[in-house]
């Protein structure tokens, strides 16, 4: 070996050349690597040479090799080496040299404790940590912290001895240094420790919490900002393990982390860890969280920290205290009751939108948006009170907080999309406004101004309201606004900002997909100013344009239909075919997405692009993800205290998941090749995995649009789809297994459509399955139950299991039972029994989505639910829903499973909860007919109580389910001793006086109505039917819930058959409402029931 040469090609590594670093590197892999004398030179150099960054790479490359090589070295050089090679660490006087030192310790150490060898090595790093030296406990500690982080079990069977040393360690009276190692080295010891079977142990643990505290605490006080980020790591590594290790002095840890993010005087990087440790702790802790009650602190804290928003840029994406604030109130009002979040921030944001301060002002409406998507139901609530406030800083003074309150209404539009389309009237002509202003503001100023900046965030954030507000509008209301809308914002359309042009082309095709055909006027004009941007790719800017007018075509193409936008198909389809091949996910995934609307608007005559269509798709399906990547994606935030450029901007980590043993390396090459920034590139190895994730979900859901609108032409794929398909199910990424279980199920739903078309017979409720699908069908839908099921049980990601759970409903509700059936003999449990434990789980708050990370059972002293959470037990009552339909009167016996938790859900205080829970209620007592009869006793008492609710939803359908449950149940004594209980009731909903244009109000009157009709089919002499039958007719026709439809005409009819004297005298006003329901909108009467209704009409005509 030419040891002269082999020191030369090191020190060619240092070189800052790219060109000689890649020609030493290569030269050392094929020269010297591969033999195990290398590796002695290496250990050589490390602790001899004089040259401190040599001697640090030589421990870099020598860690490297020590797996490959130390087992081959001479065993009479070992015992020398090991001693040379500690006394040199200890000694070393560089740190970042001493560090990767010790990394060669550990890995030399991993090995030979292994055989039996280096036995001495604890007993000899013990005394070090305890030395009367400083830096000699500093290395001490250190070794042991990377032989735990090697292999955390070789000191397993000393876990007491460990802990009574860092007990003592982590109150190093001198060195800053011993007490953040000790640290780091805990957060390794607990990944071995066990909880349960230790409890001396976990106790022990538990008491070094508050001295970690102190760490982190004085490492803030003295802007020590390198060891403040190594404490932060520990906090958020300790909060990924069980909550056994943080649970006994969480509620303090939180407080602290809270006094830290509120510290003004404390530095901007600081703080914002440690409300992102916040974070983490609402979303994984959210029950321990939710039991101390601490939401409405938080809460307040974050309203506060957000006045400090400053100048930032609406643009600027760099982490500050005041937008982690903001992230942190997001997650506070997803992952917490309203009470708790939502309720406490709209009572604080009053005096904050009335101060005369500005930055005040916008804090207020900027949190309120933050709350939105995570309480949407109670926010709907408070609306009224909620708007005029929004609509006055519209008009502030303001820009900052104006722009604010552009923000607010897009995500109030957002997530309460027709609430707040109902506020058209007052809310567009504001926004028209605002956007005239900052248009003429933006023209009289200097691109280079603040004044030019403001306007144009203005301008921005006005076509993002429109574009959000304008999709809540129906069609009759949307039209009314393009004229005035539609120019202003073509008129962006070639600005300087791309940005701007972005914001107005997206907001034009949200006008044409919410106008429809009232967009007609515009559409060729529009098309010709958009149609060369299909096209534009010179850079990332044009690119990110282009996908945004390839979406907003989508969208208009919708609007006019397929014969206007038939001679754009073409192109747009071969723009979409070349942006497949540009290198840019978004351009991407927004040509997948175009695809799934020309499925939608062309149907099977889409069908001559389905080849290329799922040949991408197909691809893009079958990308490998490298495991390594995977796994960096998992451990990103590892990159410890280091500043890491993404997209053009400089951020600061804390890592989550620990100190990869690679982060001192990766420093020491930073170090010492200047302008290789290796963090970079795992910031970019992040963004393609996360790239190639994101758009599998997107393109396998774009999968089952394209099934579902081109049916029978889609057959020839639909073997390859099913194939790739049922392995997403088992993706790392939760996105791409909520779209491949929505995928699934569209495609059983699209076959068994084509076996009805074909002539198989309208399926049956109940089992056995008495229409049986093909053989072929059946097994599909084997593997699909069965890969859905498998999933259910273990999904820890609420948004999965909530469309697992919307799709078996529809499924069941659309094919019937035979997806229940257990065509699979060898299966240990029926599908219907797995999937019934499933959704009583779900019900029970039981099940893995619902629970903490690590399963806290802590009691939770309140029954309350965020809203976000709700949607998992909604979704399982649309499953019961379902089974109820599949089953028919079999249903009565799941019945007795079900009816417990659901009937606790009636009486929430929550009326979501309430509605939902008596909705589902009353969908089984149809689903059940006379097998409802023995809960009658149960269900009618629970009926009468809702009847009186104060929530117009909640009491619609206790009406539709009291009717139900008079007509179906066979308990005669029970029904009718209620009678004139019910009609009472029922009574002050037949108002025909009330005129309100509300939905709820109206569908009120509906299933009143609907009631009614019921319980006169069942018992005419028990209702006085000259009182009431002029009332009922007074409702008519039905204005809101059309299935209400069927028992009102179907007794009307029957009354007439029976030339009942009441119905006869009202045969005038029956005409006209016949003739009304007859010329109305088709989705009114079923093709059946409109048959009969006909007959009547042309009976009474005759007449």
């Amino acid at each position: 070996m030419d040891e002269q040469e082999f020191v030369a090609l090191l020190q060619s590594l240092l070189q800052p050349d790219t060109a000689k670093v890649k020609a030493a590197t290569s030269a050392l892999n094929k020269n010297y690597y591969n033999s195990p004398a290398s590796l002695t030179a290496l250990l050589h150099i490390l602790t001899t040479h004089g040259d401190a960054q040599l001697r640090q790479l030589a421990a870099i490359e020598a860690r490297k090799l020590v797996s490959k090589h130390w087992a081959n070295v001479p065993e009479g050089q070992k015992a020398q080496i090991r001693e040379q090679l500690l006394k040199s660490t200890i000694d070393e006087e560089q740190q970042l040299a001493r560090h990767s030192k010790a990394r060669v310790v550990a890995a030399i150490a991993k090995v030979d404790l292994e055989d039996g060898q280096w036995a001495d090595l604890p007993g000899t790093l013990q005394q070090a940590a305890t030395s009367q030296a400083a830096r000699h406990r500093e290395v001490g500690v250190y070794i042991i912290f990377t032989l735990l982080e090697a292999s955390p079990d070789m000191f397993q069977e000393n876990m007491s001895q460990m802990l009574t040393l860092f007990t003592q360690t982590i109150d190093d009276p001198e060195s800053v240094e011993v007490r953040v190692n000790t640290m780091l080295a805990l957060a390794e010891l607990a990944l071995v420790l066990d909880t349960e079977e230790d409890p001396k142990a976990l106790k022990a643990f538990q008491n070094t919490i508050p001295k970690m505290v102190k760490v982190l605490s004085n490492a803030v006080e003295n802007n020590d900002e390198e060891h403040s980020m190594q404490a932060f790591d520990v906090f958020n590594r300790l909060l990924s393990y069980e909550s056994a290790f943080l649970n006994a002095h969480f509620g303090d840890l939180l407080q602290f982390f809270m006094q830290i993010s509120a510290n003004t005087e404390a530095d901007e990087d600081v703080r914002s860890q440690a409300l992102a440790f916040l974070m983490q702790s609402v979303r994984y802790r959210k029950l321990k969280v939710q039991s101390l009650k601490l939401g409405e602190q938080m809460t307040k804290m974050c309203l506060q920290i957000a006045t400090e928003l400053g100048d930032l840029d609406a643009d600027d994406d760099d982490i500050s205290p005041a937008r982690s604030a903001l992230g942190l109130l997001d997650i506070l009002s997803e992952s917490l009751p309203p009470s708790q979040v939502a309720v406490p921030l709209l009572k604080a944001i009053g005096p904050f939108v009335q101060n005369s301060d500005p930055d005040y002002r916008r804090a207020g409406i900027l949190a309120l948006g933050m709350c939105v998507e995570g309480a949407p139901d109670f926010i709907a609530t408070q609306l009224k009170e909620i708007l005029p406030l929004v609509l006055h800083l519209l008009e502030d003074p303001s820009v900052s907080v104006r722009a604010a309150a552009l923000n607010g209404v897009a995500r109030l539009a957002d997530d309460l999309a027709e609430d707040m389309g109902r506020e058209h009237a007052k809310l567009l002509p504001a926004l028209v406004k605002n956007f005239d202003l900052a248009v003429r503001g933006a023209r009289g100023a200097s691109a280079d101004s603040k004044e030019y900046t403001e306007n144009i965030n203005i301008i921005k954030g006005s076509c993002v309201a429109v574009d959000s507000l304008i999709e809540g509008l129906d069609a009759e209301d949307a039209a009314r606004y393009v004229s005035e809308l539609v120019p202003r914002f073509a008129s962006l359309f070639e600005h300087d900002d791309y940005k701007v042009r972005m914001a107005a082309v997206s907001a034009v095709g949200s006008i044409a997909s919410a106008a429809e055909s009232a967009f007609q006027p515009f559409f060729d004009k529009t098309m010709s100013s958009l149609g060369p941007y299909i096209n534009i790719k010179e850079n990332d800017e044009e690119l990110e344009l282009r996908s945004m007018v390839v979406d907003s075509l989508a969208k208009i193409a919708g609007a006019v239909g397929p014969e206007a936008f038939q001679r754009f198909v073409r192109p747009l389809m071969q723009s979409s075919e070349e942006a497949l091949h540009l290198d840019h996910s978004r351009l991407k995934e927004t040509s997948f997405i175009l695809w799934s609307t020309l499925a939608r608007v062309y149907e099977e005559n889409f069908d001559s692009f389905l080849p290329g269509v799922m040949k991408a798709l197909v691809e893009s399906l079958e990308q490998e993800e490298i495991d390594s990547e995977v796994q960096l994606g998992a451990e990103a935030s590892d990159l410890i205290g280091k500043e890491v450029t993404i997209a053009g901007k400089k951020i600061k980590v804390a890592g989550a998941n620990g100190v990869d043993e690679d982060d001192d390396d990766d420093a020491a090459i930073e170090t010492l090749m200047a302008g290789l920034d290796e963090d970079d590139d795992d910031w970019d190895d992040l963004g393609a995995v996360t790239a190639v994730a994101m758009e599998k979900e997107i393109a396998v859901e774009v999968v089952g649009d394209v099934l579902t609108h081109t049916k029978g032409k889609f057959l020839p794929y639909m073997e390859k789809t099913i194939a790739i398909t049922l392995p997403l199910l088992d993706h790392t990424f939760e996105g791409v297994r909520k779209s491949a279980v929505s995928t699934l199920w569209r495609a059983y739903a699209c076959l068994f459509g084509l076996e009805e078309d074909r002539g198989m017979q309208k399926w049956q409720p109940g089992l056995p399955v008495k229409i049986q699908p093909s053989e072929d069908l059946k097994k599909v839908g084997d593997l699909i139950m069965k890969g859905t099921l498998a999933l259910l049980e273990e999904e820890m990601d609420r948004a999965t299991v909530t469309e697992v759970n919307r799709n078996v409903a529809a499924t069941l509700k659309l094919c019937g039972p035979a997806i229940l059936s257990d065509h699979n003999a060898t299966s240990a449990a029926k599908p219907i029994e797995q999937l019934t434990a499933a959704v009583v789980l779900m019900l029970q708050k039981q099940h893995p989505c619902q629970k903490d990370e690590d399963d806290f059972d802590g009691e939770i002293v309140d029954d309350e639910t965020a809203e976000y959470d709700w949607l998992v037990i909604e979704t399982a009552l649309e499953v019961i829903a379902g089974l109820s339909a599949a089953l028919g009167e079999q249903a009565g016996e799941l019945w007795k499973i079900f009816e417990s938790p659901i009937m606790k859900f009636t009486s929430s205080q929550e009326r979501f909860e309430r509605s939902s829970s008596v909705g589902t209620t009353a969908d089984s007592i149809e689903a059940m007919k006379g097998a409802c009869t023995p809960f009658t006793k149960r269900l009618i008492t629970m009926l009468l109580k809702r009847l009186r609710d104060e929530d117009p939803e909640t009491k619609s359908n206790a009406a539709f389910g009291t009717g139900l449950l008079c007509l179906n149940s066979q308990d005669k004594d029970q029904i009718l001793s209620n009678y004139n209980t019910i009609l009472g009731l029922l009574e002050p909903m037949l108002d025909t006086s009330n005129t309100s244009d509300d939905e709820s109000a109206a569908r009120l009157v509906d299933n009143a109505a609907g009631c009614i009709s019921r319980m006169i089919k069942a018992y005419p002499q028990s209702v006085p039917l000259g009182q009431v039958l002029p009332r009922l007719v007074e409702l008519l026709p039905l204005k809101q819930d059309f299935r209400e439809n069927e028992p009102v005409y179907d007794l009307i009819i029957s009354l007439y058959q029976a030339q009942e004297p009441t119905i006869q005298q009202l045969t005038p006003q029956i005409k006209l409402v016949l003739e009304k329901v007859l010329s109305g909108s088709e989705d009114q009467l079923s093709p059946e029931l409109k048959e009969k209704v006909q007959q009547l009409a042309q009976f009474l005509a005759s007449k």
